[in-house]
């Protein structure tokens, strides 16, 4: 049994990333191959050849189609044969490279894994600021070898910031805000609200402004492997509610985890904000800031999974604060066994 739920939608890559030129990637333990078409579409492929096994990101692309670098049998985008390696042998068409279904939207190139004719859009997460009037949207991208669902945890539980990301967004003040926590349906909804603090030095920066603010961290999970994080500051005088917060800076962490194999995994992470969305110099600053946060990350979590390996006699405890990350493994378990239900 995997870790991952099939039956989904999974980032493969940021939208720029898929060029005309093949490129491999492993998703879900899945070794594919994606390059765009003449009009821009995306193709998706498993990355090897149904000849010998070469992966096929190391072809010639020829128009739409791509050449085996090997023996030269040639597949159209379509997965199926074009030409065979011996020209004067007539093309069989039964020999053909498993394709998937792919999409576009947030920027980024979406792949479905298991059954391709469930493959609806629809079922794409709302990942709604990175698309929404008003609000602009940028980020990055790391390998990060550990698996997808302690990222999801890190991403859930924010107190860690206070100690891992002490330079930049952490504050003693999250150790001792109160957390709540809600389940809806297959979503998970986590927040946070700090009144009358300082801002750390990253929201400081980003407001412009000395004095006391009010903070809030509205964490949610989406399936499969995706969680949004509704983060700002406030001028305490604004009025910013929970419910109602765009006074002051605000912006949305964006975070796509995509299983690689069962202890390494793509993560995609960006910030939408409504506020200086025309300063093109900010958002490439503001993204080398995240970026660096995120490298912060990096070496913790690759770290954890090393000593999880190394430790196999021990098992993680659960406090308080893990509760997000609970409820979200929680739900992804409860996912895994229904496809697995409806597949006996």
């Amino acid at each position: 049994m995997t870790s991952w739920v099939e039956n989904a939608w999974y980032v493969a890559s940021w939208d720029a990333g898929i060029t005309s030129t093949p490129k491999a990637r492993t998703i879900c333990g899945i070794p594919m191959m994606f390059y765009r078409k003449l009009d821009r579409s995306v193709v998706a492929m498993r990355d090897a050849c149904p000849h010998r096994m070469l992966p096929l990101s190391m072809g010639i692309k020829e128009g739409d189609s791509i050449r085996c670098k090997y023996h030269g049998l040639k597949l159209g985008p379509d997965g199926v044969a074009e030409e065979m390696p011996l020209r004067n042998d007539p093309v069989n068409k039964r020999i053909c490279a498993e394709t998937f279904a792919v999409h576009e939207r947030h920027r980024f190139v979406w792949v479905w894994i298991g059954d391709k004719d469930k493959a609806d859009p629809a079922l794409i997460p709302d990942l709604w600021p990175c698309s929404a009037d008003g609000w602009t949207f940028d980020g990055g991208y790391y390998h990060i070898a550990c698996d997808y669902r302690l990222m999801i945890d890190n991403l859930m539980d924010l107190t860690h910031e206070t100690h891992v990301h002490s330079s930049s967004i952490g504050q003693p003040e999250i150790m001792e805000a109160p957390l709540e926590c809600e389940v809806k349906g297959d979503k998970v909804e986590l927040w946070r609200w700090m009144s009358g603090i300082d801002a750390p030095p990253f929201w400081r920066e980003a407001l412009g402004k000395e004095g006391p603010v009010d903070r809030w961290q509205i964490c949610q999970f989406l399936l499969p492997s995706s969680v949004m994080i509704d983060v700002g500051v406030a001028p305490v005088d604004a009025g910013a509610t929970l419910a109602n917060h765009d006074q002051g800076v605000r912006g949305m962490v964006v975070d796509c985890m995509t299983p690689e194999t069962e202890t390494s995994h793509h993560y995609f992470w960006g910030m939408a904000r409504n506020f200086d969305i025309n300063d093109v110099g900010f958002t490439a600053r503001f993204k080398a800031q995240q970026g660096g946060v995120f490298a912060e990350d990096k070496v913790i979590l690759e770290a954890q999974q090393q000593a999880i390996e190394q430790n196999p006699d021990l098992k993680m405890n659960s406090y308080s604060i893990d509760q997000g990350g609970v409820r979200a493994r929680q739900i992804i378990a409860r996912a895994i066994r229904a496809k697995e239900e409806q597949g006996a």
